[in-house]
């Protein structure tokens, strides 16, 4: 069979039919039916709560700055949407932890024991990797534009890369194959989306479009500064100033855990868009969620330091594999 049918029957069959996407997409806040927004919420709470309990040590390892970086500037170069960025990091971490897993049971060992030759073999391929996440995250999202193979290859060869179509195909294909076609998962973007539309049902203190525009500022922001935030929230909830590994690994789930990233980013644009509102806003993400008033105000608090305290960053150039 013609592989090229492969990756796009195996597609559609992961993915809602563009008619759906087109209607849901099409809805402005408020406008979601109740029973449909309740289902949301239900069903990714649920996927967090299960992605919770498969998570692994090696989670988030591959959510470094530098890879988010890349990512977001491609999607801000070809005019992508937000969410194609976050779908496509999700993409890329589910992917590298497992093809790193599998590259380690090929050469009969452990992490730890050849981690140097394991990821020479990904050196020079990690760039292309980031840009067929990036591909993939962009045909999930049929409503919006998709990267056909010519502007791929092109834009590759912008970034000095020399890749054919058939290389792209190939790289799709490991992906998608690694991951058994399941790249359809929940983004943080998701989560705060939802979030906010079941808060524009709740209550009505806010207006929600603008404070919408200010958490996607928000979330990009935290995601950049992924490892320096969860650090401090480590810090904060351990109160030891150098957590131990044991903590560490214990921690893994927090981080993972994107329903209380979305009401920490939510909390965090109320905070800075109406302070005298705060509190309401926070109360009823507890009651969205159940998670406690205290742990979003504590998670709010360590983000708007470090925005406060951020110096901002010099783009840097879109590779991420260098540094490694």
């Amino acid at each position: 069979m013609d592989t090229k049918h492969v990756v796009t029957h195996s597609l559609n069959q992961a993915i809602p039919p563009k008619s759906l996407l087109d209607d849901y997409f099409s809805l402005q806040f408020g406008q979601t039916p109740f029973d449909i927004l309740l289902d949301s919420l239900n069903d990714l709470n649920n996927k967090n709560r299960e992605n919770l309990k498969n998570v692994s040590e090696e989670c988030g390892s591959f959510k470094e700055s530098s890879i988010v970086e890349c990512v977001f500037l491609i999607c801000e170069e070809l005019k992508l949407d937000p969410f194609v960025g976050y779908q496509a990091v999700e993409i890329l971490e589910r992917f590298m932890v497992k093809h790193v897993q599998d590259m380690f049971h090929g050469l009969g060992c452990v992490r730890g024991t050849a981690e140097n030759a394991v990821f020479y073999k990904l050196k020079d391929k990690i760039n292309v990797l980031v840009f067929t996440c990036v591909q993939l995250a962009s045909k999930m999202a049929q409503h919006l534009c998709v990267i056909d193979s010519s502007t791929a290859v092109n834009f590759l060869h912008s970034m000095g890369l020399s890749c054919s179509k058939k290389t792209l195909l190939e790289f799709e294909l490991l992906i998608l194959g690694t991951l058994e076609f399941c790249i359809n998962v929940p983004n943080p973007l998701t989560y705060v989306e939802t979030l906010l539309e079941a808060l524009n049902y709740n209550a009505t203190m806010l207006s929600i479009p603008n404070l919408y525009t200010l958490c996607k500022r928000v979330l990009q922001f935290v995601y950049l500064q992924r490892s320096p935030i969860y650090h401090s929230l480590l810090v904060a909830t351990t109160g030891c100033p150098s957590p131990c590994q044991e903590q560490r690994v214990k921690f893994v789930s927090v981080k993972e855990d994107y329903m209380l990233l979305g009401v920490g980013v939510i909390a965090t644009g109320a905070f800075i868009l109406n302070f005298a509102i705060w509190t309401e806003v926070v109360e009823e993400l507890c009651h969205i969620t159940g998670i406690s008033a205290r742990s979003i105000m504590d998670f709010t608090h360590i983000i708007l330091r470090h925005i406060v305290n951020n110096e901002t960053p010099q783009k840097s150039k879109c590779a991420p594999g260098a540094s490694r």
